[in-house]
């Protein structure tokens, strides 16, 4: 991944391809970035803090393409690709894995309505990586 302090990726850059708690000392701001390969979680602050963002292979000439509130980055941390051929998880109603268990093998775009719950307060990863979005 490289990050360009300028639009259309100009100017002083960095580039990274492993977990950056601090990159404040490298970069003064984030205007565009560059995805080679792979998948990288960008943060607003350092230590992995802040506002999040999920970017994949692809090119973001300016921050409002990845959906970045200003022009700062403070942190990344790399995604690593699933070594397993299949994506299973379990999420549970209650913490500690009690309450409903539901399973989950793919894409799920609204929890509340595929399992009519609000309440997911634990899950275990089978297999694969997952994300989840709040909203």
């Amino acid at each position: 991944i490289i990050f360009y302090e300028d639009k259309k990726f100009g100017g002083h850059y960095y580039e990274c391809s492993s977990d950056c708690a601090d990159m404040l000392s490298y970069l003064k701001c984030c205007n565009s970035i560059k995805v080679e390969d792979g998948c990288f979680m960008v943060y607003e602050q350092p230590q992995y803090s802040g506002q999040q963002y999920f970017l994949s292979k692809g090119e973001y000439p300016e921050y409002q393409e990845w959906a970045g509130l200003n022009d700062l980055i403070g942190s990344c941390r790399v995604i690593p690709k699933a070594k397993e051929a299949t994506f299973e998880m379990q999420l549970f109603e209650r913490m500690e894995y009690g309450g409903q268990m539901m399973d989950l093998a793919d894409d799920c775009p609204n929890v509340v309505e595929c399992f009519h719950t609000s309440n997911i307060f634990s899950c275990k990863v089978i297999g694969g990586n997952w994300l989840f979005f709040e909203k």
